[in-house]
């Protein structure tokens, strides 16, 4: 997983509440036995025509929003079903982070466990940053480190959980943080099987 130190690029605002996973990632992009793929399935039913033509009037199909780092998004963000596919296809696009007021629970799950940032601010935090948008896009830099924000001039901090940034600043999913105690787990687990010699008998 890659880590997330300090991160710039474009930023696209998608103000809509209660955008769901069916929207990020439409049911016909689940039927895959891999990750790959999936970018093209992000967004697919707003980036693409019933015939499959681009649809020119959506933010990330603009030709400024090349290479989007960042989505500035509404309330409830990522609600709905709990498909994965919708953090996956984020990342596989080149989204790194989202700042909003409020998520899906389990999409913000998701996001946690694979290395997509997501931050919680005030609704009047997001407003301030979506009001310094220049047609709904800008530059923004996320200092993960110092938990800083900078768009367009104007910056602002962040709280997140410490147990959360860690694991991103050291691009460690749930099986990579685990393995940072591996030496524990194993004085553990000699001591424990000491203790009670009877779990391993005849397995020599």
């Amino acid at each position: 997983m890659e880590g997330f130190l300090r991160v710039s690029g474009p930023v696209a605002a998608m103000p809509g509440a209660n955008v769901d996973t069916d929207v990020i990632m439409p049911k016909a992009y689940l039927k895959g036995i891999d990750r790959s793929g999936l970018s093209i399935g992000l967004f697919h039913d707003l980036r693409f025509d019933e015939t499959g033509a681009v649809r020119g009037d959506f933010i990330l199909n603009r030709a400024d929003m090349a290479g989007t780092r960042f989505l500035l998004v509404g309330p409830n963000f990522g609600c709905g079903s709990s498909r994965e596919h919708a953090v996956w296809g984020m990342l596989q696009y080149g989204i790194r982070g989202i700042i909003g007021s409020s998520y899906g629970a389990i999409f913000a799950d998701n996001a946690a466990n694979n290395g997509l940032l997501l931050l919680s601010l005030p609704v009047e935090e997001v407003a301030a940053l979506s009001a310094v948008l220049d047609d709904g896009a800008g530059e923004m830099t996320i200092d993960l480190e110092a938990q800083r924000i900078e768009v367009n001039g104007h910056a602002a901090g962040f709280d997140i959980d410490p147990a959360v940034r860690r694991a991103l600043m050291l691009g460690l999913d749930r099986i990579g943080e685990t393995l940072t105690h591996a030496e524990s787990i194993r004085t553990f687990e000699k001591a424990y099987l000491a203790r009670k010699p009877w779990l391993t008998a005849g397995q020599e």
